[in-house]
C-alpha cells in the first residue's frame, strides 16, 4: 500500500517538475549560473583574451580605497535616483487622477501617454532628446520667443543631468497605467461618505486616495528605484559615451560598461556589478522594511 502511495506521489511530482523544467533550465542556466560565474570573475583579473588570474578581493579593495570614479559614478547615480523616481511617480499619479475623471475616449489617452514608456529607453529617443536640448535646439528656440537666452543644456555640467531626469519623467506611462488601475479599484462609496462629512477634494485625496493606493505606490517605488539605478542609454548617448561633460553623466552602469568593454577589465567590471546588486538590494530592503508604516491593504491591515 505504501509502495503504491509513493508511486502515485512520485508520478504527481514528476509531472509537476516536467512542467517546471523550462523554468528550471532558464534559472540555473541563464540566471544562477551566470551570476556565480560573474562572482568568480570579480575575484580575478580578466581581459576577455587571456585566462582569468586569481586576485581574491583585490578588485573590491581597489574600488573602495583607490577608485575616485567609483564614488563619482555613485554620486551621479544617487542624484538621478533621488530626483527622477519621486518626480516620475508624482507626475504619473497626477495624470492618472486626471484621466480618472470620466474623460471621453479614455483608452486613446491612456495609449498615447503610455507610448513614451515604450520608446523612452531607445537610442533614437535619446538622440532626439539630445537635439531638443542642444544649444540651438527646440527648447532654446522656444525660449527665444520670450527674449530668454537658454543655456547649453547638454554641454554644461550643471544642466545636463536635469535633462536626463526630464527624459525619465517623460517616461511616466507604465507607472501611470498602474496608478490608474489602482484608482479604479477604490470603492466610490468612500468618496461619497467623505463628501457627506464635508471633506473637500484635497482632503479626500490625502485621506482616501493615497492610503488606498499605498500598495500601488509601494510597487511603483520599488520598480522605479531598481530601474533608475540601472540607467544607461540616456547617459551614454547624451553624455557622448564617456560621462561628459566633466563626468556629470558618469552613471554607475556607464562606468561599469567602460571598465568592461572599453578598458577590457572584465573582472573589475564584474566586481562593480556585484556592488551595484548589493546597493539595489539595500535600497529595496529599506523600502520593504519601512512599508509597514505607510502601506495599507484593503483588509484593513498594514504592511506588517
Amino acid at each position: 500500500m505504501k509502495t503504491a502511495h509513493k508511486s502515485a506521489l512520485w508520478k504527481r511530482s514528476g509531472t509537476a517538475y516536467l512542467f517546471l523544467l523550462p523554468w528550471l533550465i532558464g534559472f540555473f542556466g541563464l540566471t544562477l549560473g551566470p551570476m556565480l560565474g560573474s562572482f568568480y570573475l570579480s575575484l580575478t583579473k580578466y581581459n576577455l583574451l587571456n585566462a582569468p588570474v586569481w586576485l581574491g578581493f583585490d578588485n573590491y579593495r581597489h574600488i573602495f580605497t583607490a577608485d575616485e570614479y567609483f564614488y563619482k559614478s555613485l554620486t551621479v547615480t544617487f542624484k538621478y535616483v533621488l530626483f527622477s523616481v519621486p518626480l516620475k511617480m508624482a507626475f504619473a499619479l497626477l495624470v492618472a487622477v486626471v484621466l480618472n475623471k470620466g474623460i471621453r475616449a479614455l483608452g486613446i489617452y491612456r495609449t498615447v501617454y503610455y507610448i513614451p514608456s515604450l520608446l523612452g529607453g531607445s537610442i533614437a529617443i535619446a538622440i532626439v532628446w539630445r537635439q531638443i536640448f542642444d544649444g540651438e535646439g527646440l527648447i532654446n528656440h522656444f525660449l527665444s520667443w520670450f527674449g530668454i537666452e537658454g543655456p547649453a543644456w547638454i554641454a554644461h555640467p550643471s544642466y545636463i543631468l536635469s535633462t536626463i531626469v526630464t527624459l525619465s519623467v517623460w517616461q511616466f506611462g507604465s507607472a501611470m497605467v498602474i496608478f490608474l488601475a489602482g484608482i479604479k479599484q477604490i470603492p466610490a462609496d468612500l468618496y461619497e461618505a467623505a463628501q457627506v462629512d464635508g471633506a473637500g477634494k484635497l482632503r479626500q485625496f490625502g485621506k482616501i486616495t493615497l492610503p488606498m493606493l499605498s500598495p500601488v505606490i509601494f510597487f511603483n517605488l520599488v520598480m522605479g528605484i531598481i530601474n533608475s539605478f540601472q540607467v544607461f542609454t540616456p547617459g551614454y548617448v547624451i553624455g557622448d559615451g564617456r560621462g561628459g561633460p566633466v563626468n556629470s553623466t558618469l552613471f554607475y552602469t556607464l562606468y561599469l560598461y567602460l571598465k568592461g568593454f572599453s578598458f577590457f577589465d572584465m573582472g573589475y567590471a564584474a566586481a562593480l556589478a556585484w556592488i551595484m546588486l548589493i546597493i539595489i538590494g539595500l535600497f529595496t530592503s529599506i523600502v520593504f522594511v519601512t512599508s509597514r508604516f505607510w502601506v495599507f491593504y484593503g483588509d484593513g491591515k498594514d504592511g506588517r
